[in-house]
């Protein structure tokens, strides 16, 4: 799967000199850009069905197309044999097995577009079930194994409200102009959103013509569930006619195979997805929750009869979302992994409604940045396989017995890793200055750390506000750390994995005490005593982009800020945003033009006359979801301030620049870069 050594070196030298300079300060112990492009993690274990060995995505980097690649390997539930079941120069994933545990399907790039495949598992022999033009998804075997139902987008046709009819045979004009009439005409990742929709298909598992059984201008998409009897398919959809304005109303809706006609289950106010039904055919689970208008809420595990009737909650008193749902094999309860304070889980709750948690290790698979993660998959007899976070590795799969004891089964970074100095994180409690709540945050120190010496700081703050990091393996912490900094990144009010309260303490307030709260996390680092206060640098990606904007437009201390694919203007990002009909109803009270001081107020462009700070501005090229135009104003109002500054554009890039690991090293670079140029007086050199 590696296969790099001179090419990674030519993949080096297209970094800028600055970054270049940056890492020569690294030895041969730490982690380098280089190691971005070797890097492997586990994903998606899922049971076999002889339930004594696991089928998982083995992900990896390739330096050729800058992109992850995905093969299918099995590995044993002692650890004992690992082998590749499809690992060749094509992309292999989303494995599903049949009810019989004879076929395995998946998804294949190895004919060029991506197809639906099955694999006869007693002999080994492999037949091509589709020839569609987009990619499938959601792959779901029907109960006798007969059929493979899944989604996928179906282009609609473009209706211009005017176009020229007298074009002459040959000639070459421009492109005709785009006519929009939908409020959400993009998505970031995708760009321009193309006429159609997701639509649900079947199509038999030897073969055939798919055939469509949804339709219309909504999009029929997630998980997929098939009724006890095979009639009907259940997915979630919202069909509402205000769906881009309503954007949490879907429901679960009953989709005839035959006749493809349309029975609604479930109408709550909120979401309703992920449907799963019991093995036993008799109890239909789902996740969901009523909608209260909070800017962020928790999402709920539920069960039902197959007909809609008789909802009932099994997770109320959690006060965490659940998600990754999974029926025991006897039908008397589920599995699903929450956040809770930073770490994920995986619990099971009968349908009685008792929670048992067996791990709290979930993670390894949030590269960039240490955001919580995991998958994980259960055996007949409740063993647990799972994604499993240390820390200082990306995802390796493990497996935890109903006792508790754990069975490492992959090693997939030891020629990576073994010979480097990575730091664990670690846990720091500080109490708010605020209000005096707890905040957990995590610090990663250099490599040959000496805690009698005076190193800089990084405060990395992370994006949402709505989500959480955790003590996970990141590439960009520990590049950072590899680099000379101790970095310090926590959870401030806002975040999730602490519960309702805690995250809605910025509804409708954000920026607000979040900055104290980060504020605090930087003094706890600093009473430790070894932090150079000379030497403190700040940066973070989307709402953590915003919060740094925020920060340098209330603070000095900073010695220099690298401001990433921020929201600068509210007002500005509600117009040019690919969700801003779900921003103006969630996150303000009402819209811009009723009520235009409260988005000014939380604007960081307000504060932009007092930032001295030097500054990076650092976004995707591509970014639709806090588009460019947000760091051009920002950019633009600092140089009319005269504050030192530059900016960055990531070419190819959305609002993930991970996704390439080439911009991975990038930004990266470029961040280290900025703040090595205002580092001084270092007196841990």
């Amino acid at each position: 799967m590696k296969k790099l050594s001179i090419l990674t070196s030519c993949i080096a030298l297209a970094l800028s000199g600055s970054a270049l300079a940056a890492e020569s300060t690294h030895t041969n112990n730490t982690l380098t850009y280089q190691d971005v492009f070797n890097i492997e993690y586990a994903a998606n274990p899922v049971v076999m069905p002889n339930g004594k060995q696991v089928v998982y995505e083995r992900r990896s980097m390739d330096i050729m197309t800058d992109s992850m690649k995905r093969n299918l390997w099995t590995v044993s539930l002692d650890g004992k044999t690992h082998l590749p079941l499809l690992s060749d120069t094509h992309n292999h994933f989303s494995p599903v097995f049949s009810p019989d545990g004879a076929k395995m399907a998946y998804l294949s790039s190895k004919e060029g577009k991506v197809q639906i495949y099955v694999r006869d598992l007693a002999s080994g022999l492999t037949a091509r079930v589709t020839d569609v033009a987009m990619t499938p998804s959601s792959l779901s075997f029907s109960p006798d194994g007969s059929q493979l139902a899944f989604s996928m987008f179906t282009p609609g046709k473009a209706k211009p409200l005017f176009s020229l009819d007298f074009k002459p045979k040959d000639a070459k004009w421009a492109d005709n102009a785009q006519y929009i009439d939908q409020a959400l005409f993009q998505r970031d990742g995708a760009g321009m959103k193309r006429p159609g929709n997701m639509h649900v298909y079947v199509v038999p598992a030897i073969g055939g013509s798919p055939r469509q059984i949804t339709s219309g201008k909504h999009d029929y998409a997630g998980s997929l569930a098939w009724s006890g009897d095979g009639k009907q398919i259940i997915v979630s959809a919202n069909t509402h006619d205000d769906a881009q304005f309503d954007v949490f109303n879907s429901d679960l809706l009953a989709i005839d195979v035959l006749t493809a006609k349309v029975t609604e289950l479930t109408a709550m106010s909120g979401p309703e997805h992920s449907p799963r039904l019991s093995p036993n055919g008799k109890k239909l689970a789902f996740t969901g929750f009523e909608d209260n208008g909070k800017s962020n809420q928790i999402t709920e595990l539920y069960v039902m009869n197959p007909d809609g009737s008789d909802i009932k909650r099994l997770t109320p008193k959690l006060d965490r979302s659940v998600g990754n749902v999974k029926w025991a094999d006897n039908s008397k309860g589920l599995y699903f992994s929450y956040d809770n304070e930073g770490k994920k889980h995986v619990a099971y709750v009968s349908l009685s409604g008792k929670i048992k948690t067996h791990t709290d290790a979930l993670g390894g698979m949030s590269l960039g940045r240490p955001y919580t993660s995991g998958h994980f998959d259960v055996t007949d007899n409740g063993q647990i396989v799972y994604t499993q976070s240390t820390g200082v590795r990306p995802a390796d799969l493990a497996v935890v017995s109903k006792r508790g004891k754990v069975t490492q089964l992959t090693d997939l970074n030891s020629d990576v890793f073994d010979h480097k100095t990575l730091n664990q994180p670690e846990l720091m409690e500080v109490k708010s200055s605020v209000d005096g709540r707890r905040l957990q945050a995590w610090i990663v120190t250099p490599p040959n750390f000496d805690p009698n010496k005076k190193y800089p700081l990084i405060l990395e703050i992370h994006g949402g506000p709505h989500t959480a990091y955790g003590p996970e393996f990141s590439t960009e912490v520990q590049l950072f750390a590899a680099a000379g900094y101790v970095v310090v990144y926590g959870n401030p009010r806002g975040s999730t994995s602490m519960g309702a309260d805690f995250a809605n303490e910025i509804d409708k307030n954000y920026p607000s005490e979040d900055y104290n709260d980060l504020m605090d996390m930087v003094d706890g680092v600093i009473a430790k005593g070894y932090v150079d206060q000379d030497n403190l640098f700040v940066t973070g990606g989307s709402g953590g982009g915003t919060l740094t904007a925020w920060i340098i437009g209330k603070t000095d201390r900073f010695k220099a800020s690298v401001v990433a694919k921020p929201v600068i203007n509210w007002t500005s990002m509600i117009g040019a945003s690919d969700i801003y009909t779900f921003m103006t109803r969630y996150w303000f009270s009402d819209l811009p033009w009723n009520d235009y001081q409260q988005y000014w107020n939380r604007s960081p462009l307000s504060l932009v006359g007092n930032v001295k700070t030097p500054t990076m501005v650092l976004t995707g090229e591509l970014d639709v979801r806090t588009p460019m135009s947000e760091s051009e104003q920002y950019y633009g109002a600092l140089q009319l301030q005269g504050v030192d500054s530059a900016f960055v554009r990531i070419q190819g890039a959305y609002h993930g620049i991970a996704a390439k690991p080439s911009n991975l090293a990038r930004k990266v670079g470029n961040i280290l870069a900025w703040f090595d140029k205002y580092r001084t007086n270092n007196k841990a050199d």
